[in-house]
């Protein structure tokens, strides 16, 4: 097995007491380490390649936003996956973006080992300074499995974050709005 991922896998089922040759387990460290390419494959993403050009004049100055974009992560303390809901608004400045774009930028971020908190950060820091805008909101509410499932086994918890640049941060009627908008 020259694959590093496959033969990780495969110590780790023998040392939790499984045996990785029986039927079910024969091809899970192949499996898991496919899986594990896809779900990290945030870390060899271009972010230019995301936008690839696909900024346009902007005719409005009104607030956009692409909002309940779903995506799935993994907690770099556990590496137990979380999962949620991420809003993104932004005010443009001389360009509009497309609106793919901005769930792309979700998904490059999130596969990657995160936490919420800078997944949050990193997406409106990207988009502000590739787009330029007046400004950039972002909420992420997800629930974390590591909550969840093991430690404090709370079934039913969500983390909030937000990120808020430029007139975001600045106007609080702007962030009202943002908030209000994106709210259930």
């Amino acid at each position: 097995m020259k694959d590093p991922l496959e033969a990780t896998t495969l110590q780790i089922l023998k040392a939790i007491g499984e045996d990785p040759h029986r039927e079910g387990l024969k091809k899970t460290p192949l499996r898991v380490a496919r899986a594990w390419r896809e779900i990290t494959s945030g870390y060899s993403a271009d972010l230019d390649k995301i936008f690839n050009g696909a900024f346009f004049k902007a005719y409005s100055r009104e607030m956009v936003i692409v909002k309940d974009i779903s995506f799935y992560s993994l907690c770099e303390h556990h590496m137990l996956p979380f999962f949620g809901k991420a809003h993104v608004a932004y005010i443009p400045g001389r360009h509009i973006v497309g609106l793919s774009k901005i769930p792309r930028l979700v998904e490059t971020f999130a596969r990657r080992l995160q936490v919420q908190e800078r997944l949050t950060a990193q997406v409106a820091e990207t988009l502000f300074k590739k787009l330029k805008p007046r400004g950039v909101g972002v909420v992420i509410e997800a629930q974390h499995l590591c909550v969840n499932m093991r430690g404090v086994k709370n079934e039913t918890a969500f983390a909030v974050t937000s990120s808020m640049l430029g007139m975001f941060q600045t106007d609080s009627r702007v962030r009202a709005e943002f908030l209000n908008l994106v709210k259930p």
